[in-house]
């Protein structure tokens, strides 16, 4: 007999309500929730696939741990005592730095990836931290941290209530939205302009978002910022700058405007290759609607000025007045952030608090950059003991960092390795302990990270679909485990992750006079706490300390997790409201709108102004049924459009001798890879792109599906040396290559 139950979908950043269908223990259909409060029904091919993700049969389904030089299957517990066996001599003999950890973007795509990794970073002492932000958003973080005093105030475009709004390298139509967190984007957009709004798309391909814009303009890949700094220069130059009820939150507004001088309309114009009455235009018309926002995404983020372009996409939110209202560009409110302190001066955000030890690349976010894993690694320096050690969780770095095969060998290297990971992957292959977590439905599911950058304030919790299988341990059970045998307590019980979480936060919370339980006996509110396991009483602490709280009966009204699982589809906590200066952590409490760090890297910018790439450059793509690597092994979302071509122009195809579908040799940087050539003109001149994630070929994984059509992996064609230097993020986009056209032989 079938039964139906409910699951927010883990596949992408849209975190639609889903209905399962299940028969016994297997997911045989999902369809749109229509009574979840956020996504009303939405659902994507992704969601749709649900099923065949949950039971793709490669998925591992014991430990296994390497014994004869071969990774073998074995228990929970040999490989817990391999692991720690493994990882504390490592500590013990070489320190804490040479252990690293790589944090993929599952991560944040599950509750076990929000509450244990930063329990596990505090716990080995290593500053060898890299994560997937450092090839993707990095330089909204530091920008954010810069302008705001908090690299995670991150505001978004209020997609409900805006007349005018201009994406610059984004494509939700594609990617279902990313640090913007929309349910139906395509929906929200054709509304938009069903209200007689404007879409403005700025992106060197013509995307599905692009097909469906008022104005779509074709720039040349990486001079987003040139573009951006040319608008600003518009809006002081013809006297449009209008702060409004921003005025007394913001400080640097006139020494902006020297610094912009430069970056003048015709100035920019040639290396854009945007005309410079156009970009008056888009200046004019954002300054003009009643309400509008600017948004940019990983197309403006993994260029050499990621930083810059991410600060000056908030920059003209601000100077319009666009920021913190209604209609404009908002900072969202989640359940669990963390009890509203009251407004005032911070600590402020700082960047290269430490360096990388081979190039002294400084950290952003207490991380360093995912393109210095290698030579931190397998290069040997006087600064301090190399990685011998990974513990990577939901990571793929050997296809999602720039020259993957240098990463490969290094990753041979190591005296340990550990990956949590579902998969045998082109990384996970290297580990001598693999533990893979069960499907997802078979987990419990809150969005930590994505309610923080949600575009109406929601809460929601869907609890385990499916029972665990016998022989099967939660995802927050072995990374709770994977804590302990890292950091010196393996044997202890899991729970007293748990505990020591709750004990710590509940006892500063105590202390904090603005805290709803100040004064309170941390031991007394522990014991209030429901819930059938650790991770839901963390979640119930943080919904009761939250925004929104009961504060432990001191707002009865208030959230609990009682109270969310009363409402099944979600709890609707109303749209976006403006929030200034309450999220505010600069050491003014102002908005610092030209903090130093910006300041240094504006002559760099300016040199661009005389630059031009002389031949093709290399951009990258994403398909709906697709999020990086980790869902080629699901025949249902690949095949199609969704394959690993390169997109070239009729023109440059005439010219350089390629035929559409032949084999073309690209060659970057960081070497060459040979893939099928499809000619369009969805793509502008000067430009070809490959889709990321793609390249499926190395021996020693168990992807069957994803092996027998593997594609190339485009990052290889990257050597990594080309980094934004604010953030250490991976220049991806805009990078220079060569193409040859390889002719069949009879």
């Amino acid at each position: 007999m079938s039964r139906t139950a409910l699951r927010i979908c883990p596949l992408c950043e849209a975190t639609c309500g889903l209905t399962l269908t299940i028969e016994g223990t297997e997911v045989t259909g999902a369809r749109g929730d229509r009574e979840d409060v956020f996504s009303k029904g939405f659902i994507c091919p992704k969601g749709a696939s649900f099923g065949a993700v949950d039971g793709d049969p490669d998925r591992l389904r014991t430990p296994l741990v390497r014994r004869d030089g071969e990774l073998r299957e074995a228990t929970w517990a040999e490989a817990f005592d391999a692991v720690a066996a493994g990882i504390r001599p490592v500590v013990e003999r070489h320190g804490p730095h040479s252990v690293g950890v790589v944090l993929g973007n599952p991560n944040v795509h599950t509750m076990a990836g929000a509450l244990y990794p930063p329990v596990l970073l505090a716990g080995l002492g290593t500053r060898s931290i890299f994560t997937a932000s450092t090839v993707d958003q990095m330089p909204k973080h530091v920008s954010s941290g810069l302008l705001f005093g908090d690299a995670n105030a991150i505001p978004v475009p209020d997609l409900d209530r805006t007349d005018h709004l201009l994406l610059i390298g984004a494509n939700p139509l594609e990617s279902n939205g990313s640090l913007c967190t929309a349910p139906d984007f395509p929906g929200k957009l054709k509304a938009l302009k069903a209200r007689g709004g404007t879409l403005t798309v700025i992106d060197p391909r013509r995307t599905r978002t692009a097909k469906l814009a008022d104005r779509h303009i074709e720039i040349r890949p990486g001079t987003d910022a040139l573009l951006l700094a040319a608008m600003a220069y518009v809006l002081f130059e013809e006297g449009l700058v209008e702060l409004g009820e921003l005025a007394a939150h913001v400080e640097g507004v006139g020494e902006l405007r020297g610094a912009v001088r430069d970056f003048t309309p015709d100035a920019v114009a040639p290396a854009c290759d945007v005309d410079a009455g156009t970009i008056r235009v888009l200046a004019r018309e954002l300054a003009a609607a009643p309400t509008a926002a600017v948004y940019g995404r990983i197309g403006s983020c993994t260029v050499p000025f990621g930083t810059l372009g991410s600060w000056l996409v908030d920059v003209l939110n601000v100077l319009t007045g666009n920021l913190d209202r209604p209609g404009g560009a908002l900072f969202p409110q989640a359940a669990t952030d963390k009890t509203p302190r009251p407004a005032g001066p911070g600590r402020g955000f700082q960047l290269g608090r430490w360096h990388s030890r081979v190039s002294r690349h400084p950290e952003a976010k207490g991380e360093l950059p995912l393109s210095a894993l290698a030579e931190e690694i397998d290069t040997a320096t006087e600064e301090g003991e190399p990685i011998r050690a990974l513990i990577a969780v939901a990571a793929n770095p050997v296809l999602s960092a720039p020259d993957g095969d240098r990463l490969d060998k290094a990753l041979g290297s190591l005296d340990f390795m550990v990956s949590v990971d579902p998969y045998l992957n082109e990384t996970s292959r290297h580990a001598d302990v693999v533990l893979p977590p069960p499907p997802p439905s078979r987990s419990a599911h809150h969005d930590f990270a994505f309610n923080t950058l949600a575009v109406r304030n929601q809460v929601r919790y869907t609890r385990p679909a499916v029972p665990l299988e016998p022989g099967r341990m939660a995802e927050t059970e072995i990374l709770a485990r994977l804590i302990l045998a890292a950091t010196g307590m393996h044997g202890a019980d899991p729970s007293a992750v748990d505990d020591l979480v709750i004990g710590q936060t509940l006892g500063k919370a105590v202390t904090e006079p603005h805290s709803p339980v100040h004064g309170r006996a941390p031991q007394d509110l522990a014991a209030l706490l429901t819930g059938e396991n650790g991770p839901e009483r963390r979640l119930d602490m943080m919904l009761r300390l939250g925004p929104y709280g009961d504060g432990f009966g001191a707002r009865p009204d208030g959230l609990s997790l009682e109270k969310l699982l009363a409402h099944p589809h979600g709890i609707d906590l109303g749209p976006l409201a403006s929030r200034l200066p309450q999220p505010l952590k600069t050491r003014s409490g102002k908005i610092e709108l030209l903090p130093q760090p910006i300041v240094d890297d504006l002559p760099r910018l300016e040199q661009a102004l005389r630059e031009r790439p002389a031949g093709l450059v290399l951009v990258g793509r994403r398909h709906l049924r697709s999020n990086n690597s980790w869902m080629h092994n699901v025949p249902a979302l690949t095949g199609g459009t969704n394959r690993c071509t390169l997109h070239i122009h009729p023109e440059d195809a005439e010219r350089l001798g390629v035929r559409d579908g032949a084999a073309v040799r690209v060659k970057g940087a960081g070497g060459e890879v040979t893939a099928p050539a499809e000619v369009t003109d969805g793509v502008r001149r000067g430009v070809v792109s490959l889709p990321h994630g793609w390249g499926h070929d190395r021996p020693g994984t168990r992807l069957s599906h994803a092996s027998t059509d593997p594609g190339v992996n485009v990052n290889q064609l990257i050597d990594g040396s080309l980094l934004d230097p604010l953030s250490g993020n991976a220049v991806l986009n805009g990078v220079p290559i060569e193409i040859t056209a390889i002719m069949a032989t009879l």
